[in-house]
């Protein structure tokens, strides 16, 4: 019998993507996840079931073994840190870049920089390197706004087309980091359920292979 495996996914965007490469990978949900108000989900694996939530909590999730494998953006990633966890396969989806914006003409201030971000951490580590002091604001959502009212110089966020910093009269500046979503693994489901682990992993490597060369 197989070692139960439980695999988190993240709501919203990258959702569909993930859901045609676990079908590629022979992994389908019971349930339609977008218009079910479930978090658990049985697939036709039997020894696989699927967990729903916000994308920021799939590597909590899989640091405390909660779940086995998950999958989450580099820009989750590397903001929580990765502890507890194995980053094992480039999935290729959800690409973008994480950049900094603003204003095209508007001339930075000396000194410290208001820098507006969900990604505090990140952008920290950015201009740490960069030897410039920055004063950071956290905002959930609307990045654009905060140079708009005064409220940040600058914004550090993930661009894809550009055409929300356009529309908002802002550019995109300084390239921090490329982002895509990745199969991540527990440290311990690693160990205690290799093969089944493995094997997953093999699959899904196999279905990013056949999806993208």
């Amino acid at each position: 019998m197989s070692q139960q495996l439980t695999i988190a996914l993240a709501k919203g965007r990258i959702l569909d993507d993930t859901l045609a490469l676990l079908a590629r990978a022979g992994i389908e949900p019971a349930d339609n996840l977008s218009s079910s108000r479930k978090l658990v989900f049985s697939t036709n694996q039997d020894h696989i079931k699927l967990v729903l939530i916000r994308s920021a909590d799939v590597p909590v999730y899989v640091q405390y073994g909660a779940a086995d494998l998950g999958v989450a953006g580099k820009d989750v990633l590397r903001e929580h840190g990765g502890e507890g966890l194995y980053e094992r396969v480039d999935l290729k989806i959800a690409t973008c870049k994480m950049m900094t914006a603003g204003f095209a003409d508007r001339t930075r201030p000396r000194g410290r920089l208001k820098v507006a971000t969900k990604y505090p951490e990140i952008t920290r580590d950015f201009f740490l390197q960069q030897g410039q002091q920055v004063e950071l604001i956290k905002l959930y959502g609307s990045m654009e706004l905060a140079p708009i009212v005064g409220l940040a110089d600058l914004i550090v966020d993930l661009v894809d087309t550009g055409k929300t910093l356009k529309a908002n009269g802002l550019i995109p500046l300084e390239h921090i980091m490329d982002i895509s979503s990745r199969l991540i693994v527990n440290r311990a489901s690693l160990k205690m359920k290799n093969q089944a682990v493995k094997d997953l992993v093999s699959k899904m490597e196999k279905a990013v292979e056949e999806s993208f060369g």
